[in-house]
């Protein structure tokens, strides 16, 4: 690998890190300041805001400047949201500012790889990126909950500045603090990233020109066999997954009693599970062997519903990590062959923003109703139980689907799937 991938994996690992960090220090900064448990809920869908309404322009600005430069800016702009937090901006509205740093930081992250490395190596880079987040989700959980714990906070909390009032007053104050020197540092990383010599593509003056591109590579792949079917399972996984981070916050809060410090292990726990799952799928399931997983995905949105009767720690720690197993073993197959069939259709850049779109908008939508639901003051267990019993009829419906194009389209799906055995073999 060239010198300026492990630049990237830096970046990119301190900067998932801080977004999943960020998220925790944002529950207890709303906790602290007595914030109704909606509000809380709400980080969720806040966070997908710009994912959505950006969709059809980050991709494009991504390519119209160096991919090192729209990952610097992206990260000043998260740093700036973590400002906001501090100096008195409602939560909501400064972590909203992070989701727009996000938006903008995706596209550059993978775009830079098919520029930076030979086509020979973007499974193998894409493998490290993948393992990396998954790595940093975890690690950034933990941290979050470690940083407003009452042990680190009172160390955060006792340096002090000659000269200069921070403000930062807080355990949850001080450990945004902490997180957006990560951001910082995510930042200068990111200035060390090559130029990788491509030729800029600039944006057209008219940028509502972009819109009609985007929606029909979007209505391309809804349309496409595989695609529609693989598109409709990861845009539902990571829908509920987006979500799911904090409804195991609230069921352990509800089921445990637990508080942030020790729920945000909890959450930690699911994705140890979630990485062993994609790992095994990895191994053991081919491309065109993909469809075969989804059955799995009535299984999780069954244990989801499950979830409610326990009530020790001792049980939770392995159904945790087995809800996650079956999540990444489901989401990893999928994943794959949605990213062929884009790449096949209409190239991966534009693939990607198009199943970005679709999957922050599941979880916008879904946090929505999480968050409504809870300001309507149903309980974590009500909210737990609708939202597996949705995971598990909608998969039944994608599964249903899946077996109707195979009885109506067979022939069009056996020359699909005889492509991505072949494209699997080389």
């Amino acid at each position: 690998m060239k010198r300026g991938f492990y630049v990237i994996m830096a970046a990119q690992f301190f900067s998932s890190l801080a977004d999943n960090a960020i998220f925790i220090a944002a529950i207890a900064l709303l906790r602290a300041d007595g914030a109704q448990d909606w509000q809380t809920a709400a980080l969720v869908p806040i966070f997908a805001f710009f994912y959505v309404v950006l969709a059809p322009l980050v991709g494009a600005f991504a390519d119209s400047q160096p991919k090192g430069r729209v990952m610097f800016f992206s990260n000043a702009v998260k740093a700036v949201g973590c400002a906001m937090m501090l100096f008195g901006s409602h939560p909501l509205l400064s972590y909203a500012v992070v989701g727009l740093g996000a938006a903008a930081y995706s596209p550059a992250k993978y775009g830079i790889l098919t520029e930076l490395l030979p086509p020979s190596q973007l499974v193998k880079a894409n493998g490290w990126i993948e393992g990396l987040t998954i790595a940093s989700i975890i690690l950034g959980v933990l941290l979050g909950g470690q940083l407003v714990s009452p042990y680190v906070a009172n160390h955060l909390l006792s340096f002090d500045f000659p000269f200069v009032d921070t403000g930062v007053e807080t355990p949850a104050e001080a450990a945004i603090a902490a997180i957006m020197v990560l951001y910082v540092l995510a930042a200068m990383i990111n200035m060390r990233i090559p130029h990788t010599g491509v030729v800029m593509r600039p944006l057209p003056r008219n940028l509502f020109s972009l819109l009609p591109d985007f929606w029909r590579c979007n209505a391309r792949l809804w349309n496409d066999r595989l695609g529609q079917i693989s598109l409709a399972t990861t845009t539902l996984f990571w829908g509920v997954s987006g979500n799911l981070r904090y409804l195991v916050l609230a069921w352990a809060a509800a089921a445990l009693g637990y508080g942030v410090p020790q729920a945000s292990k909890l959450v930690g726990v699911v994705a140890i599970g979630t990485a062993v799952g994609a790992i095994w799928a990895s191994m053991r399931v081919r491309l065109d062997r993909a469809t075969t997983v989804m059955p799995l995905g009535v299984l999780m949105g069954a244990l989801v519903i499950l979830l409610i009767f326990i009530d020790e720690l001792w049980m939770a720690v392995p159904f945790l990590i087995l809800l996650g197993g079956l999540g990444g073993f489901l989401v990893v197959p999928m994943n794959a062959l949605l990213q062929h069939r884009g790449h096949n259709l209409m190239g991966a850049g534009r693939s990607i923003a198009v199943q970005n779109f679709n999957e922050q908008a599941c979880i916008l939508g879904l946090g929505f109703i999480y968050s409504m639901s809870t300001k309507a003051g149903a309980s974590a267990y009500v909210s737990v139980f609708w939202f597996g019993l949705l995971v598990t009829l909608t998969m039944v419906a994608i599964q249903g689907w899946y077996l109707y194009n195979l009885r109506h389209h067979p022939i069009e799906i056996k020359r699909l799937l005889a492509i991505a055995r072949s494209d699997h073999k080389h």
